[in-house]
């Protein structure tokens, strides 16, 4: 197994984290709107971190976990980054957290509810929302989320209307609902949703492919990652 991932900007080595550098966080972190602030929650290798670092370049991040491996893992990878000096790696769970408010809060947050264990403490704590449930994510980004802020998260097609459910609890409203399919004749397997303290006028709604037929990049895809693949 690879101990890392290099993209055009910067590496992102995860040997010594639980989960690993994987599609989703690529999603959230090129789709997610940002700003001057950006709080990204349970950051694991640092990925989505790095990534709005790179795009947004006058913000600073701070990126939070409560894996020990993690965030030794996340501060290695900034340090050796070109963005060593916006972000700041934190070791907090997000219930305990205060940083005042964030224009952007981004979240790739576990989503395995029930008995499901992995091999590993650390990936059980990763995988498994007994550390962070549904309702205590949306609550605390409540908290944290300035008026005109945008809380984005990337989750199983499956959870769309739970998180919905969820964010109208803790008074956040859905803006951006993108549907993403691995290939066109696939039914969506995961989506991307961002969701602010004010209604929209209307919710901004897609759904996109990763891959062609023949299994290359889409050209959404292609697009929207652009900057950071190689």
């Amino acid at each position: 197994m690879s101990s890392g991932f290099t993209f055009k900007r910067f590496t992102v080595n995860h040997g010594k984290c639980a989960m690993k550098v994987g599609t989703d966080g690529v999603l959230l972190g090129a789709w997610a709107r940002g700003g001057r602030r950006i709080l990204d929650v349970g950051t694991g290798s640092g990925l989505i971190a790095l990534m709005m670092a790179q795009r947004f370049s006058e913000a600073g991040v701070t990126a939070i976990d409560i894996e020990p491996g993690a965030c030794l893992q996340a501060r290695e990878n900034v340090a050796a980054s070109p963005f060593a000096g916006r972000i700041r790696v934190v070791e907090m769970a997000l219930q305990s957290f205060q940083g005042g408010l964030y224009d952007a809060i981004v979240c790739n947050p576990p989503f395995y509810a029930g008995t499901l264990r992995s091999k590993t403490a650390a990936r059980t704590m990763a995988r498994s929302a007994e550390t962070l449930p549904f309702a205590d994510l949306f609550r605390h980004a409540a908290r944290l989320l300035a008026d005109g802020g945008a809380f984005s998260v990337v989750v199983p097609a499956a959870l769309h209307s739970e998180f919905d459910a969820e964010a109208a609890f803790a008074g956040l409203w859905p803006r951006r609902v993108c549907m993403v399919k691995s290939v066109p004749r696939k039914a969506p397997g995961r989506c991307l949703l961002e969701y602010g303290k004010r209604s929209p006028a209307r919710v901004d709604e897609a759904e996109e492919y990763l891959n062609n037929a023949d299994m290359t990049r889409s050209e959404w895809y292609a697009g929207l990652t652009e900057e950071f693949y190689l």
